[in-house]
């Protein structure tokens, strides 16, 4: 929708037209800069921003095409119209393969030009939604907006960022809830694959018949309810990443297609005789054990090293527990927004959370924090806010802790140390002189954690 003061630039030697157009433009409501220069034009384009652009095809100087050629590489969300008195079918053909919005000829009413103008802003205010959201989803996913501080994320963060452009394949494996698919879209979207699709399918979601159409695609008459020709998701994906949830639990028949797949980089639909070229990163995921369900025989170790060229193994959050803070606060930030106005924790509730061993991982911490903010009746959440569960293992020690879970002297010693370094707030001078350590041998235990 148009606004008043939209801001036009008609391009015309005709002085006359130029006047006329700009009268008109300005009657209903827009800014107009009026020039009979192609060449001002192109340096004023690069300076200043416009919501359209109106020229005539020909002109002294840069003629309407390269006006548009210029106006496309400085301002490409900018729509141009070319408006011209010697139009033919091959200009205006060449004019719309170069991005023109429209292709007006000579002489044209001031009623078409004006429907044409509000149009090309409404397309210029969809592209720039379009942008805005790109951009958004990006920054969404970019691999610096994963939350942690960790020496197990920083690391995490350090491999995205060395596998982002590359093609190889990625295996993640981690318990359910530690935010697989998240770090699959952060290699995504912070990679060069970031203009093309991501497409996620789960594995265990989708009954085998459905699936193998899903991943494969088909041609007509494949099957019996098979009436059109189908692009499979390994197609689709073109150009982008396709992530392969629980891929565990695709069935043996599929695993071997898949494998070929990856082997040859081709695909042949259900019911086809040919291949078809792809250009696809595979990323997959499992929470499951995956050496020993080849052991049973029910994963193809070769697929397995096809799938995990790169792997990445996402810690538990109990083993990252110096990142519950960071964590909370970013949930608090997304759900604690008016009229709950929930500013933060109070050192009580924090305490549990920290200490709780969160066998559903962020997933489970993320549904904590919405159901306090739902029920808290107060500025921060409150133990009592926090459901029975977690305040029963709050009151639970260590050593209690280190029994149930059967912890070997290292990990409770690595446990240990982590409770410390919360307890006195990151303050590694303080925990040494707790833990009996001097800074050294501190820093080096905190680098095997």
């Amino acid at each position: 929708m148009s606004k008043p003061g939209d801001k036009i630039l008609v391009v015309d030697d005709d002085r006359e037209m130029g006047r006329l157009l700009s009268d008109v433009l300005q009657g209903e409501g827009f800014s107009v800069l009026t020039l009979d220069e192609s060449l001002e034009a192109f340096k004023i384009l690069k300076k200043e921003e416009f919501d359209v652009l109106i020229t005539d095809l020909k002109m002294k100087g840069l003629k309407g095409l390269d006006l548009l050629e210029e106006a496309k590489k400085v301002a490409p969300l900018t729509p141009v119209i070319i408006i011209t008195a010697f139009g033919t079918i091959e200009s205006a053909i060449q004019a719309m393969k170069m991005g023109a919005y429209d292709y007006i000829t000579k002489p044209f009413q001031m009623d078409e030009i004006v429907l044409t103008v509000k149009k090309a802003l409404e397309n210029r205010l969809l592209k720039k939604e379009v942008v805005r959201l790109k951009k958004e989803v990006e920054a969404r996913y970019h691999f610096q907006q994963l939350i942690g501080k960790s020496p197990s994320m920083q690391k995490i963060y350090d491999l995205i960022e060395r596998i982002r452009d590359s093609s190889n394949s990625v295996l993640i494996t981690g318990e359910s809830g530690t935010g697989k698919e998240l770090v699959a879209r952060a290699i995504h979207y912070s990679g060069v694959r970031k203009e093309g699709p991501f497409l996620a399918v789960n594995c265990a979601a989708i009954p085998e018949t459905l699936l193998e159409s899903e991943l494969f695609g088909y041609k007509r008459g494949a099957f019996t309810d098979a009436k059109t020709d189908k692009k499979g998701l390994i197609f689709e994906a073109k150009g982008g990443t396709l992530f392969l949830d629980e891929i565990t639990e695709m069935p043996p028949i599929l695993q071997a297609k898949l494998l070929r797949v990856i082997e040859e980089m081709r695909v042949r639909p259900l019911g086809d005789t040919n291949d078809y070229p792809i250009d696809v990163r595979i990323i997959s995921a499992s929470n499951r054990d995956m050496k020993e369900m080849i052991h049973q025989g029910r994963f193809r170790e070769d697929l397995y090293y096809r799938l995990k060229v790169i792997d990445i193994e996402l810690p538990p959050l109990r083993e990252r527990r110096e990142d519950i803070p960071l964590l909370v606060q970013h949930f608090i930030d997304r759900f604690g927004k008016d009229p709950k106005k929930i500013s933060g924790v109070a050192e009580e509730a924090m305490k549990i959370l920290i200490n709780y061993f969160w066998p559903g991982n962020v997933r489970e911490l993320e549904n904590v924090i919405q159901r306090a903010i739902t029920l808290g009746q107060h500025e921060v959440i409150l133990p009592e806010d926090l459901p029975g569960s977690l305040l029963q293992e709050g009151d639970e020690n260590l050593i209690e802790k280190g029994l149930r879970e059967k912890y070997t002297v290292g990990q409770l010693e690595k446990e240990y140390i982590k409770r410390v370094l919360i307890e006195v707030g990151g303050n590694k001078s303080r925990a040494a002189e707790i833990l009996g350590l001097d800074r050294k041998t501190l820093y080096r235990k905190l680098e095997e954690i």
